[in-house]
């Protein structure tokens, strides 16, 4: 019988809540990888036992049948010392490469029975925080098992010249600082999941949407801020050139759908002052879910997406879009010249930055990000010609929209599939996998230098530590506690830490008095399931809860 392969992840991959982007695309993944089932069980580490309950209930909806056949199981973080000791993981993959993909690869250096992968995706990569979160992953325990997964060529190069910029600012060598490797895997959708309406359905759909029967709608589908993702200024430029030109805006209809933040109600407000106008219908849709996000789609006419913010890493609406058979009016901007082939699958508007970008540096760290993302954002120019030339292209020509909305359609569906970006993740942990791993031992050896020593660097708050120079025996409460006389309160964040049984052990090994270490040693020869940490763990527990007493002389 083989040994089961497993994957793992420290990540809730299924969240409730707004449909946001980030959301998407790990539902998305996850639904691929399930499908293709290329693991024998599927193991997450949850934050707390309420994270571990959420995310069991959302998997078991999801995935019934994978739930019935016990392919999911769920723990949490405390769960990983023994998870690792004792299994061999075939990689951890996490949803997000930011914040826990270091300190995963020295716990496993640390704890596990094998070098497994670990890998990580890309999402945002604009936040203040993530320099210093990128340099945990410069550190000597990283192998050539360890990689990130950017989604675009514009994130890879980010990622690299991240770890270039810290290397020269902390005088880090490759050498002896080391880097994980840079994989590049897009996002994807599944292609069967989207469509065009047409017919009786469209027309529905739009009378749903609120889209005039005869209007060609522009869709924006994102979060509906200035300050991420894109200003729609630029947009309403455009159409202005248009309505100069000679085409009624009253033929167009503006949708713009998304989420909106709480205090986001004044800027919607704005928009529609500027819709008017120009005499430009505007729909807003707020907070659609899924159902709704896929009417919009299916209604729609041209889909338009001028990214400016570097929150923007990839662009996965413009993948629904095209795989909903819609032309892509964007900006010729991060992961979107990706995705986008201009001429073909829609048009890129080019873009125009700044060289440098000053203060905002300086200033990032100590402000909100979403004002360091405004600024530099509006430090980023879309050509407004261009894109009012691309739409008006569009517009006025109903063949050229079919003709890229099929070609839109037909690259994703060869290139930008769910199941394909699975199948390349799977390549690429078979990869890891086979790298080289020259110093095990040395591995073992090595803490993370972000991490705390906290009995080193505490070791000043206590009055001494648990030495042989502390002779201690058990208590009055010990001796009760050993005969069920008594009962130890273990809590409820303790369940996995404190065994009864080891404690029965350890009450019954200092009844004639032993000194601390040498108590704790045989403790942990007499419990095979302690180590040596443990077992002191259990002589200091025990003597907090007065079921051990110092001997007094």
């Amino acid at each position: 019988m083989h040994a089961p392969r497993l994957w793992a992840t420290l990540d809730p991959f299924l969240e409730s809540g707004a449909v946001m982007g980030r959301k998407v695309a790990n539902a998305g993944f996850l639904d691929a990888l399930v499908r293709a089932d290329p693991f024998d069980a599927y193991h997450f580490f949850m934050l707390s036992p309420r994270e571990r309950d959420v995310q069991r209930e959302l998997l078991a909806a999801r995935y019934p049948e994978a739930a019935c056949r016990g392919k999911f199981k769920i723990l949490t973080r405390l769960d990983l010392p023994e998870a690792l000791a004792g299994t061999d993981y075939a990689v951890f993959h996490l949803s997000d490469c930011i914040t826990s993909q270091p300190r995963l690869a020295a716990a496993r250096n640390a704890l596990a029975r094998n070098i497994f992968p670990v890998t990580g995706t890309t999402h945002s990569l604009s936040y203040a925080t993530y320099g210093r979160e990128f340099l945990a992953h410069l550190w000597p325990g990283t192998t050539g098992r360890d990689a990130i997964v950017a989604t675009s060529r514009a994130g890879e190069a980010v990622v690299s010249r991240i770890f270039d910029g810290l290397r020269r600012g902390y005088g880090l060598s490759p050498e002896a600082y080391p880097a994980p490797g840079i994989a590049r895997i897009p996002l994807g959708v599944d292609p069967g999941d989207w469509r065009a309406f047409s017919g009786q359905e469209r027309e529905a759909a739009r009378a749903a949407c609120g889209i005039p029967g005869d209007a060609v709608a522009l869709l924006v589908f994102g979060r509906i801020s200035h300050s991420s993702k894109m200003d729609p200024l630029p947009l309403f430029r455009a159409v202005q050139r248009l309505a100069a030109g000679g085409l009624a805006p009253a033929s167009l209809c503006l949708v713009m759908a998304g989420w909106v933040d709480e205090d986001g109600q004044a800027f919607l407000e704005t928009l529609r002052a500027l819709a008017a106008n120009i005499g430009l219908p505007l729909v807003l849709v707020t907070r659609p879910d899924d159902a709704r996000k896929r009417q919009l789609f299916g209604a729609a006419d041209i889909f338009v997406s001028l990214a400016d913010n570097p929150q923007e890493t990839f662009g996965l609406t413009l993948l629904e879009a095209m795989a909903a058979s819609l032309p892509v009016v964007a900006s010729d901007y991060d992961g979107y010249r990706d995705i986008v082939v201009p001429g073909r699958t829609g048009f890129l508007a080019p873009t125009l930055g700044l060289p440098e970008s000053g203060l905002r540096d300086v200033l990032a760290p100590l402000c909100y990000d979403n004002h360091t993302h405004l600024r530099l954002a509006q430090g980023l120019a879309v050509d407004v010609a261009a894109v009012a030339a691309a739409l008006g292209r569009l517009v006025r020509d109903t063949g050229l929209r079919r003709e890229m909305g099929a070609a839109g359609r037909a690259r994703v569906a060869e290139r930008f599939t769910w199941d394909a970006v699975v199948a390349a993740h799977l390549g690429l942990w078979e990869r890891l996998a086979a790298a080289p791993v020259p110093d095990v031992a040395g591995l073992r050896a090595l803490a993370h230098p972000g991490a705390l020593a906290y009995g080193g660097v505490f070791a000043g708050y206590p009055s001494e530590a648990l030495s042989d120079a502390v002779r201690l025996t058990w208590s009055r409460a010990g001796q009760a506690v050993y005969r069920n006389r008594d009962y130890p309160i273990v809590y409820a964040g303790l369940g996995g830490e404190i065994s009864p049984a080891a404690v029965r052990t350890l009450l019954f090994l200092s009844r004639g008095g032993c000194p601390g270490l040498t108590l704790a040693a045989r403790l942990a020869a007499a419990e095979p399931s302690l180590d040596t940490r443990a077992a002191r763990f259990h002589v200091v527990w025990a003597l907090k809860q007065d079921l051990l007493e110092k001997e007094t002389s």
